[in-house]
């Protein structure tokens, strides 16, 4: 069975950087994309960054473009969301989640695998 924890989050002043990471445990793991959403209170979880397992396809929210960055690291089942010029409206709590077959990459109910999350907090 697959688990996903990330990690990363904190507090951090607006114009700041965060790198957030979300590491697989399993023994397969094989998705066909890992996405990174994001849920401030009160508000619908959105979709931020998504990122092909193989290939080096990769997806963001217009509201993230030219700021947040998606990687990832197969060997150790990692995916990172590197996060510049952070803006005070950035903050939430930011989960991965993996998904098996092509699709919309922003619709969260098409990812059946789902991390705990990680509160990202920015100050302005």
């Amino acid at each position: 069975q697959v688990q996903l924890v990330e990690s990363g989050g904190g507090l951090v002043q607006a114009g700041g950087s965060l790198r957030l990471s979300c590491a697989a445990s399993g023994r397969t793991f094989s998705p066909y994309a890992m996405g990174w959403f994001r849920q401030a209170p009160g508000k619908e979880r959105e979709f931020v960054a998504a990122i092909r397992w193989s290939g080096s396809d990769t997806y963001y929210a217009d509201s993230v473009k030219g700021r947040f960055t998606i990687s990832r690291d197969n060997a150790k089942k990692t995916v990172y969301l590197q996060m510049n010029s952070l803006k005070p409206e950035d903050t939430a709590v930011y989960s991965c989640a993996a998904r098996y077959i092509s699709g919309r990459y922003q619709t969260p109910r098409e990812y059946p695998t789902w991390g705990q999350g990680t509160q990202v907090t920015v100050s302005s």
